[in-house]
């Protein structure tokens, strides 16, 4: 896919992608969330990699926030709390001088159709709503929270010759 030998930064929505969508709410507030930890080694190794990486999202929990950073996702690059997923999604490609079509973009649902159209490689899990998955470059073959991003992140990484596991630099960041 040529699409995918341009991408230089990956994006995300969470919920529906780096999870399965659900979220316990406990009785003092805290909404949890389970993440795949083959998805957040695949974000170290983007980071390892020099890909830029950003995550925007409805979600207001700062879990969110810690957990992204755990994977060396910037703070400035977390977006949480997003209502125009658009314009955030410019904001981080004007922060790192990108073209949209050099960003992969992950969503699952209505709000992240904008950011798909309008970015290089619109991704989404195979259990995306069926608007997002009409406008999708990319479906991958797993669902969402159940190693859908690794998939995708591993694909563009081969096809650009950067997956590979420097194991004395992974000890180093992480």
């Amino acid at each position: 896919m040529d699409k995918l030998k341009k991408i230089k930064a990956f994006v995300f929505d969470v919920d529906g992608v780096f999870t399965d969508g659900g979220i316990l709410a406990t009785d003092n507030g805290d909404l949890l969330r389970v993440f795949d930890s083959k998805d957040s080694f695949g974000l170290r190794m983007a980071y390892m990699k020099g890909y830029h990486v950003g995550v925007i999202t409805g979600g207001v929990s700062e879990s969110i926030r810690k957990r992204f950073r755990t994977c060396a996702v910037p703070e400035e690059n977390i977006y949480l709390g997003s209502r125009a997923k658009i314009e955030d999604f410019e904001h981080f490609c004007s922060k790192y001088s990108l073209a949209p079509e050099e960003v992969m973009y992950f969503g699952d649902d209505l709000p992240d159709i904008p950011v798909m159209v309008a970015c290089g490689c619109g991704a989404c899990p195979c259990d995306a709503v069926e608007e997002v998955k009409a406008v999708a470059d990319y479906i991958i073959p797993r669902p969402g929270g159940k190693g859908c991003v690794r998939e995708a992140l591993e694909k563009v990484m081969k096809l650009q010759g950067k997956w590979e596991l420097d194991v004395q630099e992974y000890k180093r960041k992480f």
